[in-house]
């Protein structure tokens, strides 16, 4: 068997090792090749993978001349099955997609293969990205942490996979935390780039109504900026001065949701790791001015983006999830009556950077979820309105960030010893400044070695 302990080094690390030639790709994939076999059975992260094509590829990382330089070189990276990847199907967790394998690589993955990473494998989501929760008709994913429990949505799968170690970086999408939420639940960073920074899948120019972008999931933030500056075409410096002054803010932007306290401590604990040592920041009580009907504008992109999403992928609705069909018939109601309004967003997002300026405030700092995640496979029979009371009461922390299109990372701090999600929220193009703020809240928090177990809701 390969080394165990080449599943355990971060992205960084893997990189450095394959550049001065102590190990090679094909040693790194057959080691979390291993590792996947071990641990996906049980955790279910994949939606597909091909140990012969994952180490040939990994040759193919060993055998360039300019293996030396390259910025992800024999990096395992796992990928979102909203993603083209070629030879693999596309089937963005639903039954009722087409299982023919892509013809051609996105360009997201093309600049990930490019940079010398190594696509581990298709990761599971639930069906068309839409809950905060993976599951779906075509299998349930569980919680490296505690497999009784959800990993979170809707790039769980990629998320579990990195949690796990069965792959050094993962590829999410986000359009309302599905990048941060499962961060949250797994002990990860996860960037949520702002709008536009990055592709999205298909060269889209937008989707869901401008809510959605595209971003890595690490288990650190070095490790996450590594990720982002291939997928955005320019290097992460997190070399960069800390925020002088943070906003910490508990108040809820949604009417439902009570905050555990589990994650009120994280957020206060993580105002104290920011606030500690030599050009420490400071740290500020103070609520955004959230508008009344902030959920709702949010909630009428989303029914209209999975509309869209039905309509654009040509799905029989006798093959969808029965929660879906209701979301579709709803979105095309709004899209008809309530046409989504970009001015709406263009308000909020104004209306939030004049916050920051008037108070001074660098960076916002808060809760990432309500409290822990439901357990694993609890929600398939629920039907469209006991899903999203569930699903809400869980995460209303993360939606208006990709109303206003503002970047935001969530990064794990211990309470209790287990990993808690706190989210950081800044202004246009200081994504390495928030990487850099995550990075001053790390500690030994290795989710693949085991935490304590963590009670659900459910």
């Amino acid at each position: 068997m390969a080394d165990p302990d080449l599943t355990a080094l971060t992205a960084a690390e893997i990189v450095a090792r394959v550049h001065d030639g102590r190990i090679s790709a094909v040693d790194v994939a057959r080691a979390h090749l291993e590792r996947i076999a071990e641990r996906d059975p049980s955790i279910g992260a994949f939606q597909e993978h091909d140990p012969q094509r994952v180490l040939a590829e990994a040759g193919g990382v060993d055998a360039r001349a300019d293996r030396f330089a390259l910025p992800l070189a024999g990096v395992p990276v796992a990928i979102k099955d909203c993603v083209d990847v070629s030879g693999y199907p596309t089937r963005h967790g639903s039954a009722a997609t087409c299982a023919a394998p892509a013809r051609r690589d996105d360009e997201l993955v093309k600049r990930l293969r490019s940079a010398g990473a190594v696509v581990i494998g298709k990761t599971r989501m639930p069906e068309l990205a839409i809950w905060g929760f993976t599951h779906s008709a075509l299998g349930v994913t569980r919680n490296p942490l505690d497999e009784t429990l959800d990993p979170g949505g809707s790039s769980g799968g990629s998320a579990a996979a990195v949690a796990a170690g069965m792959a050094a970086l993962a590829l999410g999408t986000d359009g309302g935390g599905s990048i941060r939420i499962p961060a949250a639940y797994c002990g990860l960073v996860g960037l949520k780039p702002g709008t536009g920074v990055v592709p999205l899948p298909g060269g889209a120019e937008e989707h869901w109504c401008g809510l959605s972008v595209t971003g890595p999931l690490a288990r650190t933030a070095e490790d996450a900026a590594l990720m982002f500056g291939v997928l955005r075409g320019a290097p992460v410096d997190l070399d960069v001065p800390g925020p002088a002054r943070i906003a910490l803010s508990m108040r809820n932007p949604s009417p439902v949701g009570r905050l555990h306290p589990d994650h009120r401590a994280a957020a206060v604990g993580a105002a104290a790791r920011l606030r500690a040592g030599p050009g420490g920041a400071v740290v500020t009580l103070a609520d955004p001015p959230y508008p009344r009907g902030l959920t709702s504008q949010w909630m009428r992109r989303w029914h209209a983006g999975v509309a869209q999403d039905v309509a654009a992928l040509d799905l029989d609705p006798a093959l969808l999830d029965r929660r879906t069909t209701a979301i579709a018939r709803k979105g095309r109601r709004f899209a008809r009556l309530t046409r989504p309004r970009p001015a709406a967003a263009a308000a909020w997002r104004d209306r939030m950077l004049a916050w920051l300026d008037e108070g001074g405030h660098d960076m916002l700092l808060g809760p990432a979820v309500a409290g822990p995640p439901v357990r694993a496979g609890s929600m398939a029979d629920r039907g469209y309105l006991s899903t999203l009371r569930a699903s809400a009461s869980r995460v209303p922390f993360t939606q208006a960030w990709n109303l206003a299109g503002l970047p935001a990372v969530v990064a794990p701090v211990l309470v209790g010893g287990s990993p808690v999600g706190v989210q950081l929220v800044g202004r246009p193009g200081s994504e390495a400044a928030l990487l850099a703020a995550a990075a001053r809240l790390e500690q030994r928090v290795v989710p693949m070695a085991g935490a304590a177990p963590r009670r659900s809701y459910v």
